[in-house]
């Protein structure tokens, strides 16, 4: 089985993360306590992509989650799936990065990698075919840019032939006024470019745009736009988990990528519906 290991980081990855895992396991019949609950057998057949299975029958997702202060953990621990992760792969700090790049990357982040890294060797020791990575981010804040670029340099040092694959939210003026959100955002980039072999751009103004014009939606929230997020990550690594399919994100990243420079990715994604609308 081709395993893809997810690793989550800062408050905005950890919430879009999160909603992610809420999708992936609707759709293998997942309920939140890990146990399937589906009524087809293909919900189980390529359920090893993201999943380990316990002794017990649970489900436990392939996740790492990190953070440098302990309140967004707390929050996905209490969400509607927050029992469902191994509690040992929470690896959080206590001071946070303050929207503070360099805090991220050089210091906080720097003293707390060491501890994400042995959980995320862990998790990859027990994978039997691991292809890659998919990071879920931003690259507004200090934590989600300045670790979590740290991290993907990292991830690559240790597994150089492996995918590394990013969902990069990037900050709008018109969503945030933070002052260095720009700043952070131009030195994630040049990370993501040495280090990470396809990055989905996610763009917090067009998700505006969409819920706005789209789902004619009068205030949308942050969870309307991780719903979207995440409607459009679940597709990007379908491959491995397309019951007829046999390419793992080596072979899907070569038709993607007319180039080996061309890294950015521009999602398109139809047909768009909200979080209360049905499947």
């Amino acid at each position: 089985m081709r395993e893809i290991l997810h690793i989550q980081g800062g408050q905005c990855g950890n919430q879009i993360g999160a909603k992610f895992w809420e999708v992936v396991c609707d759709e293998h019949g997942i309920d939140p306590t890990g146990r399937y609950t589906g009524n087809s057998d293909l919900q189980l057949e390529r359920v090893n992509v993201y999943y380990n299975e316990a002794s017990c029958g649970r489900f436990v997702p392939r996740a790492v989650l990190m953070d440098l202060e302990p309140g967004t953990m707390d929050s996905v621990r209490t969400g509607p799936y927050g029992q469902i992760f191994r509690p040992d792969n929470f690896v959080f700090g206590q001071s946070g990065a303050g929207n503070n790049w360099a805090k991220g990357h050089y210091t906080e982040g720097a003293e707390l990698i060491d501890s994400v890294l042995d959980v995320v060797r862990k998790e990859a020791e027990n994978c039997d075919c691991l292809q890659g990575f998919q990071v879920c981010h931003s690259l507004g804040g200090g934590t989600g840019s300045g670790m979590g670029t740290l991290l993907i340099s990292k991830v690559r040092e240790e597994y150089p032939d492996r995918m590394m694959l990013t969902f990069s939210v990037f900050p709008s003026p018109k969503v945030s006024d933070t002052v260095v959100e720009p700043y952070n955002a131009t030195l994630s980039v040049h990370q993501l470019v040495e280090n990470a072999d396809e990055c989905m751009v996610l763009d917090n103004e067009a998700l505006y745009d969409i819920c706005f014009r789209t789902l004619k939606l009068t205030t949308p929230s942050f969870g309307d736009l991780n719903h979207l997020i995440s409607a459009t990550m679940i597709p990007c690594p379908h491959s491995p988990r397309a019951h007829t399919a046999d390419v793992g994100c080596q072979e899907h990243d070569v038709c993607r990528r007319p180039s080996p420079w061309a890294l950015p990715h521009c999602l398109s994604h139809v047909p768009w519906e909200d979080e209360h609308q049905g499947g």
